[in-house]
This record gives C-alpha cells, structure tokens and sequence, in this order.
C-alpha cells in the first residue's frame, strides 16, 4: 500500500467516517459523526488520524485523552475505529495505531485503552495483535428508561 497515508483528522473527514462505519455495521448511522469531528478539533492535545487511499479516506481511528479519570494521571482512550471492509486484514489499522502510539508516547502517556463488544472476534484480535489485553477496568452500563 505505497499510496496510503496517515494524517490528522480533518472536519471534511466526517462523512467519510460515517460511511465507513455503515460500510462495517451494515446499519445506517445515527451518529453525528460532524460535531465529534468538529469537538475533536477544538482539542489542543488531538491524537486522531485518517487513514488515505489514493486520496480517498478508507480509515480512521480517533483517541481521547483523559487526565485524572479511572485513578490515572492521564491515559488514552481510543473511542471509535474502523476501516473499510475491503480493506481489513491489509494493515490500514495498524498503521493508524502505530501512529497513535508513536504521538502518545511522545507526549509522556503511559496506558491506552479502548473497549470492544465481547463478541467482536475479529476485532479483539486485531487489538490483541497490537499487544492489548485485558485489564482490570470493568464496563459498567446503566440504561435511562
């Protein structure tokens, strides 16, 4: 993939990320994928990427950094991911999160986490490949009638 390149986030980005997560949830979305875009750019300390294909998007990968939160003088979160089904399994994720790593650990992060769906195989795998694990975090949920 010699055309592929990995750039910081753009607010032109949005609807490309929310095909993207159509193209993989098979869903149409709900999600305002502008204003999480638009807020993520307002951050001074923005780890988040798109990934480039011939000048189209075909990823993207944008990560949250939290200062204080879960007893953690500040960690990482990545909070959405995806990239086109076409292209999984060609190494477009991983560049992103080698990308995501290099700036985290630039700026002095140690922990980044991210959650994922208990029955997402593939995507605990792929994770899993980036030397992620378990942790002692559970998720919690409450749901407002």
């Amino acid at each position: 993939m010699q055309n592929l390149i990995i750039r910081g986030l753009e607010v032109r980005d949005s609807e490309d990320i929310s095909r993207i997560q159509e193209a993989v949830t098979k869903e149409p979305s709900t999600i305002d994928y502008y204003r999480i875009v638009e807020e993520e750019l307002k951050k001074e300390d923005r780890v988040s990427f798109v990934a480039e294909l011939d000048g189209k998007v075909v990823g993207f990968m944008i990560t949250y950094i939290l200062y204080g939160g879960f007893g953690l003088e500040k960690s990482a979160w990545i909070g959405l991911f995806g990239v086109e089904p076409k292209y999984m399994g060609s190494g477009i994720g991983k560049r992103m999160a080698r990308e995501v790593f290099d700036v985290l650990m630039k700026i002095n992060i140690k922990n980044i986490f991210t959650s994922v769906k208990w029955d997402s195989v593939d995507l605990l795998s792929f994770f899993k490949s980036l030397g992620f694990d378990r942790c002692n975090f559970i998720n919690l949920k409450k749901t407002f009638d």
